[in-house]
């Protein structure tokens, strides 16, 4: 998996590595069970203060995505295809979503073309072929 962050972008770095996790996470690049790298060295691989990093991964513990431990360090710990998800979790998606497409509305884009960006983002996070052969942590 590879990560890149935008150091002068808008968007916090933490926030960007927690974010790129996630759609990994939602594509199927990173499967349960699978190694993050170990703060540190995605510090060090990324430039960035390894409490940065830290601080994704104590985000993505909090929801629930990852399980740290001192032995294995942060790995993988919800599988998407795996069930439905919790009700908290699509009511706390559900309005970010609503903020998200209000500001679109606002500045004049229509409805249609949400509704097919939508559509497109959500075909290239579905990942492979749920028929194929699945993919194992390595």
């Amino acid at each position: 998996m590879l990560i890149t962050v935008d150091p002068d972008g808008e968007v916090p770095i933490y926030q960007q590595l927690r974010d790129r996790i996630v759609e990994a996470i939602a594509s199927g690049a990173l499967v349960e069970g699978s190694s993050l790298p170990s703060t540190r060295q995605l510090a060090v691989d990324l430039g960035v203060n390894f409490h940065t990093v830290n601080k994704s991964y104590e985000q993505l513990k909090r929801e629930g995505l990852v399980q740290l431990n001192r032995r294995s360090g942060a790995v993988v710990r919800r599988d998407p295809r795996s069930g439905p998800a919790d009700p908290a979790v699509l009511a706390g998606w559900r309005e970010r979503a609503r903020t998200l497409l209000a500001e679109a509305m606002a500045q004049g884009v229509d409805p249609q073309s949400l509704v097919a960006e939508c559509q497109a983002l959500i075909d290239g996070l579905a990942g492979p072929d749920p028929s194929a052969e699945p993919r194992r942590p390595r």
